[in-house]
């Protein structure tokens, strides 16, 4: 991988800098570039308090309406449609985009779950994060009931925990059939940390090829749109679990000659010199970034070398840094992309960044600036992006009741500017904002679009502007680590008592906490508008 270093360079400022946002154009691309999401994973001796961690940043322009779907009992010959093109509805209750690819039975008994655009987490703390990963393009089927989100949805429905989870969904696979063509879920409960990978059998075939591999209790891990699972040793089923024809399959689509170590990420993973420059420009530096953090005595290679499957930190990692590690964009590092757009002081030759530039400068501006002075911008994948649609980083601890012992770290937008909202598993509503999209247009009864506003009117002033937001997130963030103990403790006594009592103590504070967040932003967004009257 080759990346730009410093040098000295005067570029000389004088274009009027637009608020990014993304066309169209843009959209219908994305859902096909390996770019789309970042999770990390904590395993439970890994982290401060003994959590569990997984996160997840669903990157493009999926929905961003959210909702808890309440848990019901069901009859015995009850039936479940399943769905395509839920990522693109406006609302709950929106079903223009919806395709029904099927039906299944339906369980006695569903379990309530909080319901992104990628399903987070149930009342029973088992949590989901997501990625789609680079594979070999013959493995994309279109015959089948299956997309990853819907077995999400399923899975979080009628599990408990992240082995029962892998286990069903293997099991819908089989029967029904998955109709994409890769994906990779993190997913936890409170003792455990999995990650989930499955490809498609193939055009024209149904079923599909899944392989599991666990994290250990005290190491770390990350997926970033790339395979991560490699070899497999199903004779050791506390760590290993795949589908039957994880072998025969790749024999038979010629992906694998029986001879050759058999590697998942390797054999199903696109091997072509076009995935290998796509894993080098999008999914590399994420991967090494999150690790390399961590576990620096590693001493890892941002550019050269097999990246491990997961390592051991060198001191056990908070909630709170994973939600730092979600703000990065490279900043003071050869990676930064706005290092070199500034003035070369005569004296000293270091150069100053221009204060009418941001970090997420978007791909038009990158490149008129590479046609005036090529080279100037090099193109690295930050973590924390624009064009993410929300994000979470969600916490299972075992020693709490679930209904508090389960918190998904809710975002909107660009996670390096979102404060994030706390949502227990024992929450019963959000508020009707969290129930619009900001993909279909500007609304102001939108949570989304409060984060959205405020946060693209803070950037073409970040000089005046990354202080005022930075403030902002840590003072929701040291209000809610600063109440959450009390709360936790009251609500756990209160289950003891009277149970639908202390969900309606939760759920008070999730709102509560929501309406001042929104409310912030709002008034964020009005205090930006008047720096530009002069323009952007």
């Amino acid at each position: 991988m080759k990346y730009w270093k410093s040098r000295s360079i005067i570029i000389v400022l004088a274009i009027v800098l637009l608020i990014p946002v993304v066309s169209l154009s843009d959209s219908a691309d994305r859902r096909q570039r390996p770019d789309s999401c970042t999770s990390i994973m904590v395993g439970r001796k890994a982290s401060t308090d003994g959590s569990t961690i997984t996160a997840h940043t669903c990157d493009g322009p999926y929905r961003t309406w959210v909702e808890i779907v309440p848990g019901k009992e069901h009859g015995g010959d009850a039936r479940t449609a399943i769905y395509t093109g839920k990522h693109w509805t406006r609302t709950p209750d929106d079903r223009q985009s919806l395709k029904e690819t099927g039906e299944i039975p339906q369980a006695e008994r569903t379990y309530s779950f909080l319901n992104t655009s990628y399903p987070a987490m149930n009342e029973h703390q088992l949590a989901m994060g997501e990625t789609t990963i680079i594979a070999n393009r013959l493995l994309k089927s279109n015959k089948g009931l299956f997309l990853i989100e819907e077995l999400q949805r399923v899975a979080l429905q009628r599990c408990t925990t992240a082995r029962e989870a892998i286990r069903l969904m293997g099991d819908l696979i089989r029967d029904y059939g998955y109709i994409d063509g890769a994906e990779c879920l993190t997913i936890i409960d409170p003792r455990e940390v999995w990650m989930f990978e499955v490809y498609g059998p193939g055009l024209g075939n149904q079923g599909g090829v899944w392989a599991a591999a666990r994290i250990p209790d005290d190491h770390v891990g990350v997926s970033a749109n790339s395979p991560r699972i490699g070899r497999i040793n199903l004779d050791n089923p506390d760590y290993f679990m795949a589908s039957d024809n994880i072998y025969s399959q790749a024999r038979e689509l010629k992906l694998w000659d029986g001879n050759e170590p058999f590697e998942v990420s390797r054999v199903y993973g696109d091997r072509s010199e076009e995935g290998r420059k796509r894993y080098l420009k999008y999914c590399r530096l994420r991967e090494w970034w999150v690790l390399n953090a961590l576990a620096p005595s590693l001493k890892l290679d941002a550019e050269a070398g097999d990246l491990p499957f997961s390592v051991k930190p060198d001191h056990r990692v908070s909630v709170r840094k994973v939600m730092d590690l979600y703000r990065a964009h490279y900043a003071g590092t050869p990676y930064d992309m706005i290092q070199n757009l500034g003035r070369k002081d005569p004296k000293t030759g270091t150069i100053t960044v221009s204060n009418a530039v941001h970090p997420w400068i978007n791909r038009r501006l990158m490149a008129l600036f590479n046609d005036l002075v090529p080279g100037v911008i090099d193109f690295s994948r930050y973590i924390a992006i624009n064009y993410c649609a929300y994000s979470t980083v969600i916490q299972s601890r075992s020693w709490l009741p679930d209904p508090v012992g389960g918190i998904t770290w809710l975002a909107f937008d660009n996670p390096a500017l979102a404060v994030r909202i706390p949502v227990f598993a024992g929450t019963r509503k959000l508020l009707d904002e969290f129930h619009v999209s900001n993909q279909k247009g500007y609304r102001t009864d939108s949570a989304a679009w409060a984060y959205r506003r405020a946060i693209r009117l803070s950037q073409p002033r970040w000089d005046k502007n990354r202080a005022v937001m930075e403030g902002v997130i840590k003072e929701y963030e040291d209000k809610a680590f600063h109440e959450l103990p009390g709360l936790e403790e009251r609500v756990t006594a209160l289950l003891k008592e009277d149970r639908e009592k202390a969900l309606e103590v939760l759920t008070d504070y999730v709102l509560n906490f929501s309406r001042m967040v929104l409310r912030r932003y709002w008034e964020l967004g009005d205090s930006f508008w008047p720096l530009y009257t002069d323009g952007f």
